[in-house]
């Protein structure tokens, strides 16, 4: 469900972290080079993500784009480690880029950052184990599941990827969640079910199980408001797919 939103939020700068990741994903849309905005960000200060850890907006728009960012440099970089059969170590796992500091993996930038410390195993029921000081300290308080209709992991099966901004994110958000939804879900009233994306299966827990999914299905009119579909889901397509950006 949408976040509160908030009556202000702190004004970006270009140089801002919030502002260099969306430049970093917009220039890995354009095949533009990326070293200055990698750099950039891997030389941020604590300082300087401090809009990051007390806003949440802003910590939404810089994660997802840190994350989607860091997907593309490393299916350009080492695509042999995405066609891995242990993808899921030699990709997910693999430092994906470097904030203030910090390398950072896919795998910590989703789950101990912005589903707030959560173990991506489990179906999104359990606590993360082995949590880092940086994650400790930058995370998001709680999973607002509709970052799972915004994070790109370059598989086919993935939501299109687009560059959020602070002040628009809640929105962007309803936007890419709706997208995805009227791409992939399948509903059929007569049989009372609906097939919806595998990824809600996997982190079952962050959507409040069976009922908390119904319920953001109803408010994007996916289903109609009274209906209670048994939920079923759908396969998912690992062929890399790179460069899956909203035009």
């Amino acid at each position: 469900m949408p976040s509160p939103a908030l009556a202000t939020h702190p004004p970006e700068s270009d140089d801002s972290p919030t502002a260099l990741a969306r430049a970093l994903l917009v220039a890995c849309k354009r095949n533009d080079p990326t070293d200055r905005y990698r750099d950039a960000i891997a030389a941020a200060t604590d300082a300087d993500l401090h809009d990051v850890r007390t806003d949440r907006r802003t910590a939404l728009a810089f994660w997802l784009n840190c994350y989607n960012a860091g997907t593309q440099l490393l299916l350009g970089d080492r695509p042999e480690r995405y066609d891995s059969p242990l993808r899921i170590v030699r990709f997910f796992r693999a430092p994906a880029l470097t904030v203030a500091g910090t390398p950072l993996s896919l795998d910590r930038i989703e789950n101990g950052l912005l589903r707030g410390g959560r173990s991506k195993y489990g179906l999104g029921y359990l606590p993360k184990l082995l949590v880092t000081t940086f994650e400790s300290r930058h995370r998001l308080d709680g999973c607002d599941p509709r970052i799972h209709f915004a994070l790109n992991c370059g598989a086919e099966s993935c939501p299109a990827i687009r560059a959020y901004e602070p002040a628009r994110v809640d929105d962007q958000l309803d936007l890419a969640t709706r997208h995805h939804l009227d791409r992939t879900v399948e509903y059929d009233p007569s049989a009372g079910v609906v097939r919806v994306p595998r990824v809600c299966l996997w982190f079952r827990g962050d959507f409040g199980g069976s009922s908390g999914l119904r319920s953001l299905l109803r408010t994007h009119d996916v289903i109609p408001a009274d209906a209670t579909p048994t939920v079923r889901y759908l396969s998912w397509d690992w062929s890399r797919a790179a460069g899956a950006f909203v035009e």
